[in-house]
């Protein structure tokens, strides 16, 4: 059960009208860094989360995030009040009216005319908010470092977003929400490392042959080694056109086909294979006219076994 309570989580204070700032806000309310998204993830994870502990810290801070989410949308309400009064009631001359809303230098004017200066389910670009950007994969270790990671981009946009402005209230505000990004983190962090083990993901082992090896997949000076590929942990192997495959064998592809399955797919790749002898005349060639050495004036002729060739007209 939830209930409302009419008090912000913070209090919002906003200088003056800003629908340009308005609009860059809109990242944190309909963004895929956005608080919307964050509640969404917290809380579906919640809903599958079979350790009640995680559960309840799952539930806790998946409605703090809706609390944000009323925070930044107040904002961007309050900074588009102005326009919205100024656009809804027409008090201005419609060229003086279009070069106020549009002054900001990006799509503010969009965000008043579609959506009446109200905090839109959109990124700051208009693209629509989208449960794609839920990444929940339904294994705690999985989805707690996903959740640390997005907290920690969400407190980038905060930080971006704060050196866009020089409102003092709209500032102090952004600032607490952009500092509630790091207690989520330290939270998924314990959650984490109270799983144990919790590396790798999942159940099932990995092939030892393959677990602490580092493939150096790239060629050229200089070859920068750090503790993610050097020490006694990692077996440094270089790969080159000529290294053997790695887990033995040609590294071709085989199949195993059905008595039924080898004579169609044999008669499929006669019927589709490309012949290696001829040069087939292209209809790209055809738009060059003489560039290709032949007359301008030369007339088609073919198919034959060696495909479609020209010869000059008699």
């Amino acid at each position: 059960m939830f209930s409302h309570n009419k008090r912000l989580q913070y209090t919002v204070r906003v200088s003056e009208s800003n629908p340009g700032l308005a609009n860059l806000m809109l990242e944190q309310f309909g963004g895929p860094q956005g608080e919307l998204a964050a509640a969404c993830r917290y809380f579906t994870q919640a809903l599958g989360e079979d350790d009640p502990g995680r559960k309840d810290m799952l539930f806790d801070i998946s409605t703090e995030e809706l609390s944000h989410l009323e925070i930044i949308g107040t904002i961007v309400g309050m900074l588009n009040k102005g326009a919205k009064g100024r656009l809804a009631e027409g008090v201005e001359e419609q060229g003086e009216l279009y070069r106020s809303i549009t002054g900001a230098g990006n799509d503010s004017h969009l965000t008043q005319v579609l959506y009446g200066g109200g905090p839109a389910l959109v990124n700051s670009a208009g693209v629509p908010w989208t449960a794609a950007y839920i990444d929940s994969i339904g294994e705690p270790t999985a989805d707690l470092r996903s959740n640390i990671a997005a907290e920690a981009r969400a407190k980038i946009v905060y930080e971006r977003l704060i050196n866009l402005t020089d409102d003092p209230g709209v500032k102090e505000a952004l600032g607490f929400l952009m500092t509630r990004e790091i207690a989520p983190q330290k939270s998924f962090e314990k959650a984490l490392y109270a799983i144990t083990p919790n590396f790798p993901p999942g159940k099932l082992p990995g092939d030892p042959r393959f677990t602490s090896v580092y493939f150096r997949m790239s060629k050229g000076e200089p070859e920068l080694r750090g503790p993610w590929n050097q020490g006694g942990k990692w077996d440094f192997m270089p790969m080159t056109q000529d290294s053997a495959p790695v887990g033995g064998g040609d590294g071709l592809a085989t199949v195993e086909l059905s008595a039924e399955e080898a004579p169609v797919v044999a008669q499929m790749a006669a019927r589709t294979q490309s012949a290696r002898d001829g040069d087939p005349l292209t209809g790209a060639e055809l738009g060059i006219g003489g560039e290709d050495g032949l007359a301008p004036d030369a007339d088609l002729v073919g198919p034959d076994p060696e495909g479609l060739v020209r010869k000059p007209l008699k």
